[in-house]
């Protein structure tokens, strides 16, 4: 094993033994120490990974992040609004699957709400596709927004719902016929408005000249 692999797997370690930690005796015990006990690496091992513990709640939140961007490039969708849809089945794959990213989660927001800087920036560009595409782009927030309310009741164990019934909701999110109703297309009705002004505008100007 070459020195890169064995630097990636040292890291890795350090970082199974960190969800470890947070899981058992909760984020205030995370320590770099308490991390080479866990991990069996000794502390000298730990710090050339991570020079702080801000550093440790950092990797663990960009890696979590990474392999739901894995998760994303695999999923392929026919739908009227793709960005959407990727992203509402991304969120009902983190609420199938809670554990390592509630933790992550978790730790960040108790040592250091800044750190939730990473997925707040990640969702902006998100939000921005599905915006563009959508032909409502309010509706599509409404939708976006739902799927990381019933993300965040599973993350946290907050959710009265059991998984049948939020896979049900899930499934009503991701199907567009359900929402094409409701949708009030934001162009077409700018377009309206600004025929009406050209027309108003053409009106004025008649009766003006006719004054004349």
């Amino acid at each position: 094993m070459d020195n890169a692999s064995r630097s990636e797997r040292s890291r890795n370690v350090a970082l199974d033994a960190a969800l470890a930690i947070i899981a058992r005796d909760g984020p205030g015990r995370l320590t770099l120490d308490a991390i080479a006990r866990e991990s069996g690496l000794s502390k000298g091992g730990v710090m050339h990974q991570f020079r702080t513990k801000e550093g440790v709640l950092k990797a663990l939140l960009e890696r979590q992040m990474a392999h739901f961007e894995e998760f994303r490039a695999k999923i392929r969708v026919d739908s009227a609004n793709p960005e959407l849809t990727t992203e509402i089945t991304t969120v009902r794959e983190a609420a199938n699957n809670p554990n390592s990213a509630a933790l992550a989660l978790l730790a960040a927001m108790v040592e250091n709400p800044d750190l939730m800087a990473l997925p707040r920036d990640s969702d902006l560009k998100t939000i921005a596709a599905i915006k563009a595409e959508a032909a409502d782009p309010e509706l599509a927030m409404l939708r976006w927004a739902a799927a990381r309310g019933l993300l965040l009741g599973a993350l946290f164990g907050m959710s009265p719902l059991d998984k049948r019934e939020r896979d049900h909701l899930f499934a009503r999110l991701l199907d567009d016929s359900q929402w094409s109703v409701l949708e009030k297309p934001s162009k077409p009705r700018a377009v309206k408005v600004a025929r009406g002004m050209k027309a108003a505008s053409a009106a004025k100007t008649g009766a003006s000249r006719k004054r004349a």
